[in-house]
């Protein structure tokens, strides 16, 4: 008879970390007495759970003999496997499966491979489960399951085993299974990606490829594998591992052959290096006659619909050797070179042309094809087309003036107003509260909104914002002696509707921690206002709402407005918070128009809105002071209203400054913007370090700034410090950051506010100082040209090119911006003067793309002076 079980020792053992004695323990007992246990052992692990932090290192040794024992106590595989993948469990990365082991030894063998099948299905867990997995498996004499996970776990380790891959892989029992699944996982498995010397003991696709020619894997599997999962597609990074196992296999030429299709689909998408090695390989097949004009001419649409020139180029030269082969193919090759006709890079139309020129002899049908295509080649092009194709083939010229066409800047739209109704007022605060990117429009409304029903019924509000906040930890009266008062953003506001602020000790003071850069002013003055909102709130003399509160998205609040939502509190007989009324004064349009309303009011705030709108909020003047290792140094001079008669929290924003080197904090541009959406050129002399580590180091998100910038403030203003800001965005290193920096400058132009002739100084200056490449310059304009601002993009390069021509700015790039240069010159028919040095640059001896580009811009010019009528002023 069974004897009563204590399962004491057993959980002292479990709290104990004790993993070890676990199995003799759990031997003598029967299911039912299992059963008894695993409520204990659950009681356990839900007491672990709810426990607070300071208790880390008991769950750390508690965990893994926690999940033995309840393994051991479960009698369905399905239980099993869900208790063994319990995240909560886990505090270290090692399973204990040795553990797990020897207390499931005593089931059957279907139940152990069931349970391996399930553990194998968990895709958070299967990798570091596999070690597991794999004994579960060999004892059940089952499948192995092949799972991503488990092709993960599967490879690290026979990666991690002593001595070369090629050994741990030939004496592997399940090699045959998963070598094929390496190339089916979503990303590549992690060991596949390590060393990349072939002669590494440990290089996976020098191990395949000796393997495959040992006959332990078969070869052709291993190669369609391969190709196909390159087709599949991804980032070259991604592609890079399948890429080396193609090439350690070393294809034969009848293995190619067979694939052809492949290569033509790698052509077509892959990425660049993907695609020129495919290239390389059907050029061999060519040479070898081994692949159809009909196939050859499918490569080559798709090939020259890509934008590498390498690729195209190349794809010309395989042509004209097959052509020079095989001058029957002519009627089926030539056409396609129609699609090179519109190439971007006049080289490129050049070579195509003079291949068609060279091979087309009596072929009229397709001659008719490719004059109608002809009309895509570059205006420098039309002579060599008409003599080739006939005068059908010029392309159409513009029969009256340029009309230029940019993109609608976008307008800044009307803020919504603040939710009527306390349970909208709690879903929107719980929205900003919980979101990790708050807008201005959803911050300002919620605060509005807690300031206001605060004043209504602060009980009410509160008593539904405590169930919605539940789960912060300032609620908490045990975390809450941890923080304290300075709780971040809405946050703060909140703590004070519920009387919930934390108790612990005082924060230092703000000037101990912050840096000189502007983003700690401004985080300093955005505190500010939501101390005071909760400052007025616990003393129970809560606003009645913010006067603060934007009119438009982009934080512009209209001074008519403003001027109402005085005379309201006027009518309350409230008065206004000192910090709230100075962020409604740095938000507040310069209408002077409003001036007479404010004065009427009669109030103080009245007349020191009126001063404000009658000159005193006038911005801060903006000055170059010096450049140095390729920066511009600016000062914003000083605001004395701001010095002297705002809250202090605000004066920093007022008083003069230079921009920091570095600036080293981050922030939201929205939000920043938003704090002084009048000011935007100090906002750009401040923001300008940011900008130009992204052009002159490798920082990133420096010029997200820039769109909101040109976008704010009103119609007319965008001054020097804005246009070098866009001028230094325009060169940095990474795409994204140009693009912002495009979308300025756009808008800029769409809002008649772009200064095409000082932006094209800074632009030379940057050049000069080194600064910007011109290569990285060229195709950010390339760029905001192919919006359709031809016009805009020429005016801006006119003032740029006489430094790449004659200066001493950087020449390399300089053909690309020369070949922009000249695409906007024929584009918008521009008439001007050939900037200094360009006739000069395009006599020179040589076919540089420099020298090329020089000399169809000096075309082009000439073009367009001897038709003013048709050309734009």
């Amino acid at each position: 008879m069974t004897s009563p079980l204590d399962p004491s020792e057993i959980l002292t053992a479990v709290r104990a970390g004790d993993t070890g004695r676990l199995s003799a323990l759990l031997a003598p007992l029967d299911r039912a007495q299992r059963r008894v246990l695993l409520a204990g052992l659950k009681e356990l692990r839900a007491e672990l759970r709810a426990s607070r932090w300071d208790r880390w290192q008991e769950r750390t040794l508690v965990s893994p003999a926690l999940l033995v024992a309840g393994a051991a106590c479960q009698t369905g595989a399905a239980a099993a496997a869900s208790w063994i993948g319990g995240r909560d469990m886990r505090r270290s990365r090692r399973t204990p499966g040795r553990e797990l082991v020897e207390v499931l030894a005593d089931r059957d063998p279907q139940w152990l491979g069931d349970l391996a099948h399930r553990l194998a299905a968990r895709p958070s867990t299967a990798e570091e489960d596999y070690p597991l997995i794999a004994e579960l498996v060999r004892r059940a004499g089952c499948p192995m399951p092949t799972n991503d996970g488990c092709v993960e776990g599967w490879a690290t380790a026979v990666w991690s085993e002593k001595g070369t891959l090629t050994d741990a892989l030939r004496g592997d029992p399940h090699l045959a299974a998963f070598a094929p699944r390496l190339f089916e996982t979503p990303e590549p498995v992690t060991s596949l990606a390590r060393y990349n010397d072939p002669a590494a003991h440990h290089h996976w696709p020098g191990a395949l490829a000796r393997l495959a020619a040992e006959g332990r894997l078969d070869r052709d599997v291993l190669l369609g594998a391969c190709v196909a999962r390159l087709l599949r597609g991804g980032t070259l990074l991604q592609l890079k591992p399948y890429r080396s196992v193609l090439e350690a296999l070393h294809p034969t030429a009848e293995e190619e052959q067979k694939r052809t299709p492949d290569w033509i689909a790698l052509t077509a998408d892959a990425p660049s290096p993907v695609a020129g090695h495919a290239q390389e390989v059907l050029a061999r097949l060519a040479a070898a006659g081994q692949v159809a004009p009909a196939r050859l001419a499918e490569m080559s649409a798709a090939v020259f619909f890509r934008p590498e020139k390498k690729l195209v180029r190349a794809q010309l030269v395989l042509l004209r050797k097959v052509l020079a082969r095989e001058p029957a193919a002519a009627s089926v090759l030539l056409p396609v070179l129609g699609e090179v006709f519109g190439h971007p890079d006049t080289d490129v139309q050049e070579r195509a042309l003079k291949l068609a020129a060279a091979h087309l002899g009596d072929d009229e049908a397709a001659r008719a094809e490719l004059a109608d295509r002809a009309r895509l080649l570059s205006p420098v092009h039309r002579a060599e087309a008409v003599a080739l194709f006939g005068a059908d083939a010029a392309p159409e010229e513009g029969t009256g003036p340029y009309q230029e066409i940019l993109p609608p800047p976008p307008l800044p739209t009307p803020l919504a107003p603040t939710p009527e109704s306390i349970d909208e007022t709690v879903e929107l605060v719980v929205a900003v509260v919980t979101s990790p990117a708050e807008s201005v429009e959803a911050f300002e409304r919620a605060l509005d909104g807690l300031v206001r029903h605060a004043h209504r019924d602060r009980a009410a509000l509160a008593a539904a914002l405590r169930p919605a906040l539940a789960d912060r930890y300032w609620l908490d009266p045990v975390h809450r002696r941890y923080y304290t008062s300075e709780l971040p953003g809405l946050e703060h506001v909140a703590a004070a509707v519920l009387d919930a602020r934390p108790s612990g000790p005082e924060p230092e003071a703000l000037a101990s921690w912050r840096s000189d850069c502007h983003h700690s002013d401004a985080s300093e003055a955005r505190h500010a206002r939501l101390a005071e909102a909760a400052r007025r709130i616990t003393t129970g003399r809560p606003l009645p709402f913010l006067l603060a509160i934007p009119t438009r998205s982009n934080g512009a609040l209209d001074p008519h407005v403003l001027v109402a939502r005085l005379a309201e509190y006027a009518r309350v007989g409230a008065a206004p918070g000192p910090v709230d009324f100075a962020q409604a004064l740095l938000r507040v349009r310069r209408d002077a128009s409003a001036s007479p309303d404010a004065t009427a009011l009669g109030t103080p705030e009245g007349l020191r809105l009126a001063a404000w709108l009658d000159g005193a909020g006038r911005p801060a003047t903006v000055t170059r002071d010096s450049s140095r290792a390729g920066r511009h140094v600016l000062e914003t001079g000083e605001r004395p209203v701001v010095v002297t008669e705002f809250p202090v929290a605000f004066r920093a924003l007022g008083q003069a400054r230079k921009t920091a080197e570095r600036c080293w904090d981050g922030g939201d541009p929205e939000t920043l913007i938003a704090l002084l959406p009048e000011d935007r050129d100090t906002l750009a002399a401040w923001s300008l370090p940011a900008v130009t580590s992204c052009a002159a180091d490798d920082e990133r998100g420096g010029t997200g700034i820039l769109p909101g910038l040109a976008a704010a403030g009103p119609a007319g203003t965008a001054g020097p410090a804005l246009h070098l800001a866009v001028a230094t965005g325009l060169g940095a290193r990474h795409a994204g950051d140009r693009l912002r920096a495009v979308d300025a400058l756009l808008t800029l132009a769409g809002r008649g506010e772009l200064d095409p002739v000082r932006l094209g100084a800074d632009l030379t200056e940057l050049l000069d100082l080194g600064t910007l490449k011109p290569s990285r310059l060229a195709d950010a304009l390339r760029t905001a040209a192919a919006t359709g601002a031809y016009a805009t993009t020429w005016a801006v390069l006119a003032g740029v090119l006489p430094t790449l021509l004659t200066g001493s700015a950087d020449p390399r790039g300089a053909g690309e911006l020369l070949e922009t240069a000249a695409e906007c010159a024929e584009r918008s028919r521009a008439v001007a003067e050939p900037p200094a040095g360009l006739d000069a640059t395009a006599a020179r001896p040589g076919r540089s793309r420099l020298v090329t580009q020089a000399a169809r811009l000096r075309g082009a010019l000439h073009r367009n002076r001897e038709a003013p009528a048709t050309a734009a002023e």
